[in-house]
């Protein structure tokens, strides 16, 4: 199951526009992106940490996702400061670590947890659902935004036919083991996977149809308009500006 806990809060992020908050996660992206100088990034960080902060995040859930990619890093910080070519900065026998290869790690470093935490604040605190119509109010193609909706919405339903095929797998007493048999018990299971999920993408699209589709999904949700969002969109815009000033201007 997709875990949606960061979408459930109430803080004054949660209640500004959700086009806002996919337009300013998009340029401060960009922004950070291509940025180079440190001290843009860290202030980067710090605009990050500020915004995972006033979305009231959970720390430890923010820890927990940011896992993956910290491990990552680390693998990135065992290879790069000596593999690439640079002015000498320190020498561990015949190993040496050169000063560009630690700057380009750190910058690595930077920008990753920087967007992961922005993303976080500002995408992951919306459901995929409304995420789905936003890009659709923000003219994204329709099959780009139907694509996300129909998969988020049988993502759960596949995983259960998944669940009840390896469970009657179980209950005929099977043993996976590396032997052929075992193999081609798993390509029969993959198999029967597609075919289900074929057949029942069938039959929802004749449901669709049915109920009179028309090629667009509505959304009740509504977002009126709120000072907040003015607030956030003047946020955002000085925030882009003196990240742009730091790297390119100063």
């Amino acid at each position: 199951m997709i875990s949606e806990s960061f979408a459930e809060g109430n803080s004054w992020i949660h209640g500004i526009d959700p086009r806002l908050r996919v337009i300013g996660a998009t340029a401060f992206a960009v922004v950070v992106a291509v940025s180079y100088n440190f001290t843009a990034l860290l202030i980067a960080l710090i605009l990050s940490l500020i915004m995972a902060l006033s979305a009231r995040l959970d720390l430890r859930a923010v820890m927990k996702r940011l896992l993956a990619p910290v491990i990552f890093l680390l693998l990135l910080w065992a290879v790069l400061p000596w593999s690439y070519e640079g002015d000498a900065l320190a020498a561990l026998g015949p190993v040496t670590i050169t000063r560009q290869g630690v700057n380009l790690c750190a910058q690595i470093s930077l920008k990753t947890v920087c967007l992961m935490v922005a993303f976080m604040a500002l995408v992951a605190t919306m459901t995929v659902d409304t995420l789905g119509h936003t890009l659709n109010r923000l003219r994204l193609p329709d099959k780009m935004v139907h694509l996300l909706l129909i998969t988020y919405r049988y993502l759960f339903v596949i995983e259960q036919e998944y669940q009840r095929l390896v469970r009657a797998m179980k209950i005929r007493n099977f043993h996976p083991r590396t032997n052929l048999h075992s193999y081609r018990t798993f390509a029969y299971l993959v198999g029967m996977l597609f075919v289900r999920a074929s057949e029942r993408a069938r039959r929802v699209h004749g449901a669709m149809i049915c109920r009179g589709f028309n090629g667009r999904f509505v959304s009740l949700r509504e977002f009126p308009p709120n000072p907040r969002n003015h607030l956030f969109s003047l946020g955002v815009s000085l925030s882009l500006v003196l990240l742009v000033w730091l790297e390119w201007m100063k």
